[in-house]
C-alpha cells in the first residue's frame, strides 16, 4: 500500500491516466544489494537483532520485510520475526461521507509489545500512508520503538514523517510516479520512474 499510486481520475472522464516511462531507477541486482545494505544498517543501529520485529505494510512492504528478515537471520544467525500490516481501513483518503465499515483487526503475526519494530514500505511520499500504518500498528500493542524503512524516498512530505532506513532518495515532481515491481507480487523486479501524460 505505497504512496506511489497515481492521483484519482475524474469520474466523468472514466479514462485511466496515460503513463510514460522515463527511466529505470533500480535493476533487480541493485534492489538486492540495497536490501543487503539495509539489513546491515538495521543490525548495526539496533545492536543486533534480539529485540527487533519486521512489519511490512501490505502489499509491497511485505516481501521487503520477508527478504530483509532472511538477510538479518544470515548476518546474526538467529531467527527474526516478520509480520504483515494491512492499513486499508486506516487511510484518511477513504470517503468520510459514508458510514465506515466495521473491520476486524487483522493480526500482524507476532506480539509487538515492547519490541523494536522496523516498519517497511516500498515508497515514502506524503507520509499519509505511514501515519495510517502507525495508527494500525498501535492498535495491536505498544512497541518499544518504531523505525521506518523505505526502498525509495521521493520527497513531497505533507506530514512530519521521516524514514530512518532509506534505500534510495529520488527527487521527483508531483506528476512523476515511482513504480516498484517485486517478483513476489509483480513477477518482475525493478524500480521505474514514470510520468503522467496529458
Amino acid at each position: 500500500m505505497s504512496e506511489a499510486s497515481t492521483p484519482a481520475t475524474n469520474s466523468e472522464t472514466a479514462r485511466p491516466p496515460r503513463l510514460r516511462e522515463k527511466g529505470r531507477l533500480m535493476s533487480s541486482s541493485e534492489i538486492e544489494r540495497t536490501l543487503v545494505r539495509l539489513a546491515h544498517e538495521i543490525v548495526e543501529r539496533n545492536n543486533g537483532a534480539t529485540n527487533i520485529g519486521l512489519v511490512g505494510i501490505k502489499r509491497r512492504g511485505v516481501p521487503l520485510a520477508q527478504r530483509i528478515g532472511k538477510l538479518i537471520e544470515t548476518i546474526e544467525r538467529q531467527p527474526v520475526q516478520t509480520g504483515v500490516l494491512d492499513i486499508s481501513f486506516y487511510r484518511d483518503d477513504l470517503s468520510t461521507r459514508d458510514v465506515r465499515p466495521v473491520v476486524e483487526k487483522g493480526e500482524i503475526g507476532f506480539e509487538i509489545e515492547g519490541r523494536d519494530i522496523i516498519l517497511m514500505d516500498d515508497v515514502l511520499y506524503t507520509g499519509r500512508t505511514i501515519r495510517a500504518a502507525l495508527d494500525a500498528l498501535f492498535d495491536h500493542g505498544r512497541p518499544k520503538s518504531v523505525q521506518l524503512l523505505v526502498l525509495i524516498d521521493r520527497g513531497h512530505r505533507e506530514l512530519p514523517i521521516e524514514a530512518r532506513f532509506i534505500g534510495r532518495i529520488v527527487p521527483t515532481s508531483r506528476r512523476e510516479i515511482i513504480e516498484v515491481k517485486l517478483r513476489e507480487i509483480d513477477n518482475d523486479e525493478q524500480v521505474l520512474l514514470v510520468e503522467l501524460v496529458e
